[in-house]
Order: C-alpha cells, then sequence, then structure tokens
C-alpha cells in the first residue's frame, strides 16, 4: 500500500534518507552513507535544501557535514550541535538553525518540530580521545506543503509521551527504529506505532550490523500481537522507495 502522500522516502540504509516533498524539496535524513547498504556515496547526494541529523553519533552524523557544505542547505538542529557546525560550515553561525525540543521552525517551506527521543548522544573527537557532545538525541515531526505530517523517531526506546505527539501533531507516518540493542526493537516498535496512531510505518536502523536483529516480518507480527494489524509496514531495500 502507497502513502499517496505526493512525498517519497528513500532509503540508503541504517537510519539514511533522501526524502522528496510535495513541493520538491530535498531533505536529507542521517546520512550515515558509509553503512555497508549504502547503495550510493555522499558525493552522489544531488540534491539537499534541508539537512537533519537526530543525534552526534557517527552512525547518524556521518557525512552530514560534507554534503551540508557542498549544498549549503537548511539544517534545523539541537542548540549544542549549531554551536560546532558554527565553527565547521561556510557562513559560521548562520549555517543552521539551533533550536530545542517543542519548538518549530520552517524552512524550504516546510515545517520541522523538535521531539524527545530517549537515547544517548556523543561520539570520539577528532583526536579520538575525548567525547564530543552534540546536544541530546531528537526526533522530528514533519510537516510537508500539502499537509502532510511524519514523525523520524531517530534512535530511541518506546517511551508513553509519544501519545502526546500523536495529540499535538497527529502523524500518519513513522520511521522507526527495530533493531533492538541500541535502540528498541520489534515489539517496542509496535508499542510506538499504537501510541502515536499512525498508519504508516518504515523500519529503520536494523540490518545493518549483526547486533541489530530485527526485522520487519517481526514488527508486523507484533503489530497484530497488539491489536494493530492495519498498520501498514513498508520495508524498501536499500536504495528503493516509498511514495
Amino acid at each position: 500500500m502507497a502513502l499517496d502522500r505526493d512525498t517519497t522516502f528513500t532509503w540508503n540504509g541504517h537510519s539514511c534518507f533522501e526524502i522528496r516533498s510535495p513541493g520538491g524539496k530535498a531533505i536529507v535524513l542521517d546520512p550515515f552513507l558509509q553503512n555497508p547498504n549504502s547503495p550510493k556515496s555522499a558525493s552522489q547526494v544531488e540534491a539537499c535544501d534541508v539537512m537533519l541529523v537526530t543525534h552526534g553519533h557517527f552512525d547518524h552524523m556521518g557525512e552530514a557535514v560534507s554534503i551540508a557544505a557542498r549544498h549549503r542547505p537548511a539544517w534545523p538542529c539541537i542548540h549544542e550541535m549549531s554551536l560546532w557546525l558554527a565553527r565547521q560550515l561556510p557562513g559560521g553561525q548562520d549555517a543552521s538553525i539551533g533550536m530545542n525540543k517543542g519548538g518549530t521552525v520552517e524552512a524550504a517551506g516546510i515545517k520541522f518540530t523538535m521531539v524527545y527521543a530517549d537515547h544517548s548522544a556523543g561520539d570520539w573527537n577528532a583526536g579520538g580521545e575525548t567525547t564530543l557532545y552534540l546536544g541530546d538525541p531528537v526526533g522530528f515531526v514533519v510537516e510537508f506543503e500539502n499537509g502532510f505530517r511524519a514523525y523520524l523517531a531517530g534512535d530511541t526506546d518506546v517511551y508513553g509521551d509519544m501519545r502526546y505527539i500523536r495529540e499535538l501533531h497527529a502523524p500518519e507516518l513513522a520511521l522507526l527504529p527495530i533493531g533492538g540493542h541500541y535502540t528498541m526493537g520489534p515489539r517496542g516498535a509496535a508499542m510506538a506505532a499504537g501510541l502515536l496512531g499512525v498508519q504508516h510505518v518504515i523500519p529503520i536502523h536494523y540490518g545493518t550490523f549483526p547486533v541489530l536483529t530485527g526485522t520487519p516480518d517481526q514488527l508486523r507480527a507484533e503489530l497484530a500481537a497488539h491489536g494493530l494489524p492495519n498498520v501498514q509496514v513498508h520495508a524498501p531495500a536499500p536504495g528503493e522507495s516509498v511514495g
């Protein structure tokens, strides 16, 4: 079953997406394009009007800086990440839009609301000796030009306050991690889908490394077990699109 919302989500493995909006804008999400399942490299990203990075772990920040330096997108991000980006990108402090959870900004005609994620953040600095802190992990609710809303969860466990995302934003689609170990697995993702009230789920953060064992079929089974058999699970292969 297609989304039928004039929006295309192309999965490049792990949590990396290229999203094309109804107005033709290109959103790049968590561009870890060096993941072993990615069909393309960072240099092959042809368009980026908006960059979104959910948190500072290497498997989400990935090649975001090099892509942003080339395309100069709008980059809504957590405040501390914006401070770091001011020293990394052409344009200094104007290279990103620092914000925090609960805030909404508009970029390229699309609205981005930052929401909570239950995870950690930070990674080794360039010298590999200390931890580089880039602010709290977050998710985003994206409202596209035609009113379609999608929840981009980033890395998270299920948490009860996802019901407030439903009440405040009513997303139709959720990108939910299912791999387990570092995030929730299929059972948690099924519970999250119920709390969010979504009709569509695209599973993410699975199959990249052996420790990420959750599968889309396990998610479908858990949705049925939780009384949610009508939630559509879209599981494209790397390089394929849902739209």
